[in-house]
């Protein structure tokens, strides 16, 4: 059984899929907003659906949307949104993008759902209560060397250009693999247990938020670069089995 909370954002989540899959490889017209990013129809009318399942189910909770804005973000629920995490993945046409729902409690994520119609999973998780793929239970590795670790990457433009790009070449020399399946892939393959930590230099709250929620259900911990906790203005990550959290911000930080 489903907390009132995780059974309306799992709802949601499925109701969005049926409007991505509608609108996916069907040519869309692109419109470019303020920060350079692509949305299209499908993004829009995704979060009304989501929007719309939320509010009629909690009305006095706060809704925070990558394309209908914001309301009541100093409410003691806020839902994170963003219908289409990959939108210029959506729009070349290939399956890396999801939709992403998440729910904070007084400013901790306690719901999230990540959602790839295209690329055929569907993962939740609820703090406390555990993290599932597919309806299948998952659970994060036990590896706990970072010489023995798989290690994914996703944007690390600011790592790059920044005091910290010679740290994790170092770190790179050290792991066993360093793969990029980045956006809401790797994040599922972490919770599973098939690679051990992720690291990201350039990401929105919105893009991480359900994911996280999953990653620490699953046994994990997420952090962003410095080690602190998720807030709304997080621009990183390191997400790890929890066993090599340390180990990892130790390195990058040498």
């Amino acid at each position: 059984m489903h907390s009132p909370h995780l059974a309306t954002a799992l709802e949601a989540a499925r109701a969005a899929a049926e409007v991505v899959r509608r609108y996916y490889r069907s040519n869309l017209a692109i419109t470019i907003k303020a920060d350079k990013s692509p949305v299209t129809e499908a993004d829009v009318e995704a979060e009304k659906v989501i929007r719309g399942i939320i509010t009629a189910r909690f009305p006095d909770h706060g809704f925070y949307g990558e394309e209908t804005g914001s309301s009541a973000l100093d409410a003691e629920y806020l839902w994170l949104v963003d219908p289409i995490d990959g939108t210029k993945s959506f729009v070349r046409e290939y399956p890396m993008f999801s939709t992403q729902i998440a729910l904070m409690h007084r400013g901790r994520l306690v719901v999230g759902v990540s959602s790839a119609p295209a690329y055929g999973e569907l993962a939740w998780g609820e703090a406390g209560a555990g993290a599932w793929l597919d309806d299948r239970p998952i659970r994060v590795s036990e590896v706990d060397s970072i010489e023995a670790a798989t290690l994914s990457t996703g944007n690390l433009k600011t790592l790059a250009t920044g005091p910290r790009w010679g740290a994790f070449g170092r770190l790179v020399g050290r792991l066993n693999r360093i793969r990029g399946y980045g956006d809401f892939l790797h994040y599922h393959l972490l919770a599973s247990g098939c690679i051990d930590a992720v690291v990201e230099s350039d990401v929105n709250i919105l893009d991480i938020a359900a994911c996280a929620v999953i990653v620490e259900a699953a046994g994990g911990r997420f952090t962003d670069l410095d080690g602190k906790p998720l807030t709304l203005a997080t621009t990183s990550v390191l997400a790890s089995n929890g066993r090599l959290h340390e180990r990892v911000l130790e390195a990058l930080h040498e």
